[in-house]
């Protein structure tokens, strides 16, 4: 055990020395002008959870928009900006939504109203003796 602790801080005392080199992690490339695209849309009619987005740049110019359904029934669509010169800028619209599917809502159970028997009076007759 102790030769593994003598063995460990002799490589790292050569190793801060500059007897032996460190590993160097390979630098990634510099682009200068960065292109990427890309898209996605989330479509659940169970959850009613329905958005998108589109995104594109090139150089240092981006550009994108998404849209979302907000709880009012209206789809709120942002089309966005950014650059280095005038910054990010959103544009918020509202749209009504064209097909709008109503929750699928099961009708409650008919139950038959409770039936009272109807009884008839009960009338003591007048008890004569003779």
């Amino acid at each position: 055990m102790t030769l593994m602790f003598f063995i460990f801080t002799t490589l790292i005392a050569l190793a801060r020395g500059g007897l032996i080199a460190a590993p160097v992690a390979p630098v990634a490339k510099f682009v200068p002008s960065p292109l990427y695209s890309f898209a996605y849309d989330v479509k659940d009619s169970l959850t009613g959870d329905f958005k998108s987005q589109v995104e594109t740049r090139s150089g240092g110019v981006v550009r994108g928009q998404y849209s979302v359904i907000d709880p009012d029934g209206t789809k709120r669509i942002v089309d966005y900006t950014a650059d280095p010169i005038h910054g990010f800028n959103a544009v918020v619209r509202k749209a009504p939504i064209v097909n709008v599917v109503p929750p699928v809502v099961a009708p409650a159970p008919v139950v038959p109203a409770p039936t009272l028997a109807r009884v008839a009076p009960v009338i003591p007759r007048p008890v004569s003796f003779f």
